[in-house]
């Protein structure tokens, strides 16, 4: 037997008889019993998930904004991006998303067979994505690769991240997020908890340091 394994049959023995049987073989194989939670108090997509949620994402300084409709996010999505001259959008984006750029925005498609290099999505704007859940608990933005967010270059390179939540999508806590994700557990996955900060170098917030320097989240719905 390893120290690992020593150690780890002293705990689980520790947790199961409190320490009445150190290292006995029997209570290492023994299983325990945990009472983790599965759902939250308030039920996916509800009110209450949702008022978690922008308050999290405001407390991380990412800007909320809310749209009833589709009309009403492209408005928004045209207003946070008529200065950007250029917006990069994964390959199954929805094109009534971008109908309210103004003509001086190009919008630059990322497909799987016309990738950008980190360098030329350097020279971009803005990013524009869909996302696959949020989790209000921790004020965390959930991306899997699906067409409609894309690579995960896309996300990171661009300074500015305009990105879409559905409001359905809204769950209370983490398990009920790791429940669904695990429908695809091959999708590389970008978990977002506001604009990329960091205080490592003498407790001074910097952003924009590992990803988008602001982050700005559409809820629809």
């Amino acid at each position: 037997m390893s120290a690992r394994d020593d150690i780890l049959a002293r705990v689980r023995a520790a947790v199961i008889n409190d320490g009445a049987h150190l290292g006995d073989a029997v209570a290492e194989q023994a299983p325990v019993s945990r009472g983790y939670r599965t759902t939250g108090e308030h039920s996916p997509g509800s009110a209450e998930a949702i008022e978690i949620l922008v308050d999290r994402l405001v407390d991380y300084r990412a800007i909320v904004h809310r749209a009833a409709t589709t009309a009403d996010l492209a408005r928004t999505v045209g207003e946070l991006l008529a200065d950007a001259r250029s917006v990069v959008v994964p390959p199954a984006l929805p094109a009534a998303w971008t109908s309210a750029l103004t003509a001086g925005t190009a919008v630059v498609h990322d497909s799987r067979d016309d990738r950008r290099t980190a360098a030329e999505l350097d020279q971009v704007d803005a990013v524009l994505t869909a996302s696959r859940l949020a989790v209000a608990d921790t004020g965390t933005i959930v991306l899997d690769g699906a067409d409609d967010q894309g690579r995960r270059a896309i996300t990171l390179v661009p300074d500015l991240h305009v990105c879409v939540v559905r409001t359905e999508h809204v769950v209370h806590t983490l398990p009920e997020a790791v429940t669904i994700l695990a429908a695809h557990p091959t999708r590389p996955q970008t978990w977002i908890s506001g604009p990329s900060a960091t205080s490592d170098i003498e407790l001074s917030r910097v952003e924009g340091v590992h990803g988008p320097r602001t982050l700005h989240v559409i809820l629809l719905g």
